[in-house]
């Protein structure tokens, strides 16, 4: 009886190891998705500087999440022996690599944002911080418990924050500090001429589309896989992303009047608002969340762009952070029984999980991107923007005739 147990808790553990493990490089295979989608965005000049952002990006968000992040939001660290870590087939392990790839999304998200004008090294530094110590604290808020906060919401309002993808903790999280970082670094220049938008159009169509269609596959394994063990999987939750990321692209190809950019960013926005209730909507209310979702952020981008200024380059703040946001709202809509949703969430929670999760982006993005800019600076020359960041820093642009 005791061998058949022992089997049984093997094949458990390996399982959901297994499981978590197919969750975390689906999830790193959305970051091409991020490259590719800023690549096909910007303008020719600025297409190596972007793939080699993503790809730095990445690789110090590992470093800083993996010394300090991830101890400051669930307290574990792995100065241990090897033999202690490769417990239970390594699934401690593979839990921070899945929550590493949601860590390092921030930066990517802000990328896009700050496009085509933004220093290399100081961008490096931005990430290094914002992933050790920014992002970690809000994520240990929700997803940990850390400071009573979840429980004091719960006593108070008879459910805790639910976030169960990141609606919040990822991508309004990084909408809002990109909305920072774009502020205090400008418009690009001759982005604005006469009160009047400049034209920059997309330099290839393709690669924004081949980005967007790799974040979209890539997105079923940043939801599905969110519940972290194989018993915990729920086909609620890929149909809920099904419907969603649906509902954003007919309302971004309505409302954006057939422009590829919008319809390509469309399915993104519904993707980014169903993350949070994606576990607890109805496909219908899924269905409704991502078709708001998607006309936010044509709306939004428009009056950002045009009304307000705001030369956000991917339109990152209208996608992750306003649609994020919303997805923080809607989980504590449709998530309620009465609208068909399996209940145990409070709106006011969700209120004001939502509101926390902006006011520490902004503060964090002021504090990190103003100290930046004040000490080092984090914005390229005149003439490092005029001749392009591919050949100003990298010394080598996209395509090069023989």
């Amino acid at each position: 009886m005791d061998n058949l147990q022992t089997a049984v808790d093997t094949l458990v553990h390996g399982s959901n190891t297994l499981f978590l493990l197919c969750g975390a490089v689906m999830v790193l295979a959305m970051h091409a998705g991020f490259a590719f989608l800023e690549v096909g965005t910007v303008r020719q000049k600025n297409q190596v500087n972007a793939l080699s952002k993503i790809l730095s990006d990445f690789a110090v968000s590992t470093l800083a999440y993996f010394f300090v992040g991830y101890w400051l939001a669930y307290g574990v660290t792995f100065l241990a022996p090897a033999s202690q870590l490769a417990a239970d087939h390594g699934y401690g392990l593979v839990k921070f690599f899945f929550l590493l790839t949601f860590a390092a999304a921030i930066p990517a998200i802000i990328s896009g944002g700050i496009a085509e004008r933004a220093r290399f090294v100081p961008q490096l530094c931005a990430t290094l911080m914002i992933v050790a110590f920014i992002y970690p604290f809000f994520e240990g808020l929700a997803w940990n418990g850390n400071l009573g906060l979840q429980a004091w919401l719960h006593s108070r309002f008879g459910a805790p924050f639910h976030d169960f993808a990141g609606s919040v903790v990822v991508h309004a999280m990084g909408g809002w500090i990109a909305l920072v970082a774009v502020l205090l670094l400008g418009a690009r220049r001759g982005r604005y001429r006469d009160g009047r938008v400049v034209a920059m159009a997309p330099s290839n169509i393709p690669f924004l589309a081949l980005g967007s269609w790799i974040l979209i596959v890539g997105w079923f394994g940043f939801n599905v896989m969110s519940a972290q063990t194989l018993q915990g999987a729920s086909g609620l939750v890929a149909v809920n992303s099904l419907m969603a990321m649906v509902g954003g692209t007919i309302a971004a190809l309505l409302i954006g009047r057939n422009d590829p950019g919008f319809l390509h960013n469309g399915p993104l926005a519904g993707l980014v608002a169903v993350c949070a209730g994606s576990d607890l909507m109805h496909p219908l209310g899924a269905l409704i969340t991502g078709a708001v979702a998607g006309a936010l952020f044509v709306g939004c981008f428009i009056a950002a762009q045009g009304k307000w200024k705001i030369d956000d380059v991917l339109g990152v703040w209208p996608l992750h952070g306003v649609c994020g946001a919303w997805g923080g709202l809607a989980c504590g809509l449709f998530g309620q029984t009465w609208l068909g949703g399996l209940g145990g969430v409070s709106l006011a929670s969700q209120a004001l999980g939502t509101a926390l999760g902006i006011g520490v982006a902004l503060f964090g993005g002021a504090v990190v991107y103003g100290g930046l800019r004040r000490v080092v600076g984090i914005r390229l020359t005149p003439e490092q923007e005029f001749e392009g960041a591919d050949l100003a820093l990298h010394r080598i642009g996209a395509v090069n005739p023989e």
